[in-house]
């Protein structure tokens, strides 16, 4: 059981971590870069900071995802993903396989694509970034609240 424990504490850690570092992005760094006057300043704070945090998110996402799957088979928690009272359980699974796509799949593909809008339009590429970030910490914390709530017993179905 023991290795069910450090699994728990490896997860909870790697989400603080990916999460935390999410809301920081949106709720500090956008707005900071969003409010300088010039708008190629701005994106250069933002990829700065990301490119920063990308190489550390590349990290915890998977390592959460590694021992949520750990704790899941250990656990024999399968037949939860079927049950609508368990929700956040596929939930979580979503949240993160959006975040891994994003981080392994779509972002590399995506990067020279990104660059070439960016010089475009700088401004509208920080609104976009802003909007992205902003509907991706909310789909998060939705599913912690519903994670932490229905693994201390509250169930919303």
């Amino acid at each position: 059981m023991d290795d069910i424990v450090v699994a728990r504490a490896l997860h909870v850690l790697a989400v603080i971590h990916w999460i935390g570092g999410l809301s920081f992005v949106t709720l500090v760094v956008l707005p900071v870069a969003r409010s300088r006057r010039i708008a190629e300043e701005a994106l250069m704070l933002f990829e700065s900071i990301e490119r920063h945090f990308s190489l550390q998110v590349r990290i915890s996402v998977p390592l959460a995802g590694a021992t949520g799957l750990w704790m899941t088979y250990r656990m024999e928690l399968w037949d939860r993903f079927a049950d609508p009272g368990f929700w956040w359980m596929s939930a979580m699974f979503g949240v993160w396989l959006i975040f891994m796509l994003m981080l392994f799949v779509i972002e590399p593909l995506l990067h020279l694509k990104f660059a070439k809008r960016a010089r475009l339009d700088p401004r509208a590429t920080i609104r976009r970034l802003s909007r992205l970030h902003e509907f991706l910490l909310l789909l998060t914390a939705v599913t912690a609240f519903g994670a932490v709530a229905g693994s201390h017993g509250l169930f919303f179905f």
